[in-house]
């Protein structure tokens, strides 16, 4: 999924960052737990979650572990770019085996997560898809050798 996300934030009120909270701390809790905490009907509350999805502030998904779906190599590669950035980030994230893709500031112009089913599928995406993109003119490489943290958690402002 290519998400192109508005560079303004959606305002939030102090409700609203109370619901992606509770949402942060388990996504499964029933929109009628998040009202009584927020002080809000569990219709009310459903109303607020859609409107938060629809806008792009939130997204509710099922975080995977790819080794146990049996995916066998994770990385991350780090793509320079010869020209306009904004077409081969769109292409890169066009890509079934990218799950993030981020325009960057540095040494590289795009960082792209790849979940791949051997190291030869990593090997044919990178070589045979992303170098094939017009305007990519290097990346390199970062396998993945064990993940220690992951989370979303990070709060509302």
């Amino acid at each position: 999924m290519t998400t192109r996300r508005d560079p303004r934030p959606t305002p939030l009120d102090e409700t609203s960052k109370a619901i992606i909270a509770e949402l942060q701390t388990d996504g499964r809790r029933s929109f009628a737990a998040i009202g009584k905490k927020v002080e809000l009907s569990e219709a009310a509350v459903r109303q607020r979650v859609h409107r938060l999805v629809e806008t792009g502030a939130m997204q509710i998904v099922a975080v995977t572990d790819p080794l146990q779906l049996g995916f066998a190599r994770q990385a991350m590669v780090g793509i320079t770019v010869d020209g306009p950035i904004e077409p081969v980030a769109e292409a890169v994230g066009a890509l079934e085996e990218v799950d993030y893709v981020v325009v960057t500031a540095g040494r590289y112009d795009i960082l792209a997560e790849l979940v791949c089913e051997s190291d030869d599928h990593l090997l044919e995406i990178i070589s045979g898809s992303i170098r094939a993109i017009e305007g990519v003119a290097g990346t390199e490489t970062f396998m993945y050798l064990g993940l220690r943290k992951q989370t979303y958690s990070w709060g509302v402002r």
